[in-house]
């Protein structure tokens, strides 16, 4: 399977893979500062979802495709967004789900594969009250590292001993495919590495799913290929209300709703990111669903509105009594 330059497994992803590493190796060379949680809990109907912020990364300009300098600016000139000397910061997120007595976690963070900017996800969860032994189902939306990273501590081990991990079969045949894996550049290796590095410690307790299934309760999976073959959206049932939790739908907020064409270098197939964004968006707009999204702005709750070809994010209140 030949993978080109603008998939995530290209050439031009090497930059990033080197940045990482280096962001990491400092983490570790210097005392680690302590990791605060960050929360906020809303009711879905019969169940509560916590968005943990797990910290922020920057994306570059030069992963933007197609970047145009002069549109981006007009784009952001009413909001608050912009792009630093680093780059347009965005969040990373899981989420706790409440429901039927059970806790279900949502991806689980970078831990330390990103560097210091991250990591903050098991400092959020512990900030709950509920401990990694207290969850019984982990859903990945996909197998990138910022996704899957928080599934094992330091010495690789599994840090939730007692969870099921639920994967679409699609991703996880992705990332285990050693055919794919020898077809990439060297220097992106690492992406399939840490794919199965986090993963393999639940092996025995793995649960992979095809299509449209329930896998966990009041919880179904929504395939929204594109960003990887099997990134996977999830839709909570509360009774009275329901959620979609769409993963990597949208990275920029500030961007990719006013611009759905705009991808990044990390889109695995960026013409099939387009046409599922695309769809999300005015499926979204058109049902008036309740959205949430791992990079939408925390805590990353709204509603996506149509704004002639193009569409805008609204986000919910604060909710103060969950």
């Amino acid at each position: 399977m030949a993978i080109n330059r603008r998939q995530i497994l290209g050439a031009s992803l090497a930059a990033p893979v080197v940045m990482a590493s280096g962001l990491t190796q400092v983490a570790h060379a210097q005392a680690a500062p302590a990791k605060i949680g960050t929360t906020h809990t809303v009711s879905i109907g019969d169940a509560k979802v916590t968005a943990l912020l797990d910290g922020h990364i920057p994306i570059a300009s030069e992963i933007i495709s197609p970047f145009d300098q002069a549109q981006a600016d007009a784009t952001l000139e009413d909001t608050l967004f912009q792009f630093g000397p680093q780059g347009m910061p965005i969040p990373v997120s899981g989420y706790l789900i409440e429901k039927a007595g059970k806790y279900t976690l949502l991806d689980a963070g970078a831990a330390s594969l990103f560097g210091p900017s991250l990591g903050n996800l098991a400092a959020s969860l512990a900030a709950t009250g509920v401990t990694p032994e207290q969850i019984s189902t982990i859903l990945l939306t996909h197998m990138h590292p910022d996704h899957a990273g928080g599934l094992v501590n330091a010495d690789g081990q599994a840090v939730f001993p007692n969870a099921e991990l639920v994967v679409s079969t699609t991703e996880h045949s992705f990332w285990y495919d050693d055919a794919i894996m020898a077809s990439v550049p060297e220097a992106n290796r690492p992406f399939f590495e840490m794919a199965r590095s986090t993963t393999a410690p639940y092996a025995n307790r793995l649960k992979k799913f095809d299509g449209e299934v329930e896998v966990a309760p009041g919880i179904t999976s929504l395939p929204l290929p594109g960003h990887t073959p099997g990134h996977t959206g999830y839709m909570l049932d509360g009774g009275s209300a329901s959620l979609l939790l769409w993963g990597d739908v949208i990275h920029l907020t500030g961007l990719q709703f006013a611009l759905p064409d705009w991808t990044l270098v990390f889109d695995t197939d960026p013409t099939l990111t387009v046409e599922t964004r695309k769809k999300m968006l005015d499926r979204a707009s058109a049902d008036k669903m309740l959205v949430t999204g791992a990079h939408l702005e925390f805590p990353g709750l709204g509603k996506v509105i149509r704004k002639g070809q193009a569409y805008g994010f609204v986000a919910a209140p604060w909710e103060f009594s969950a």
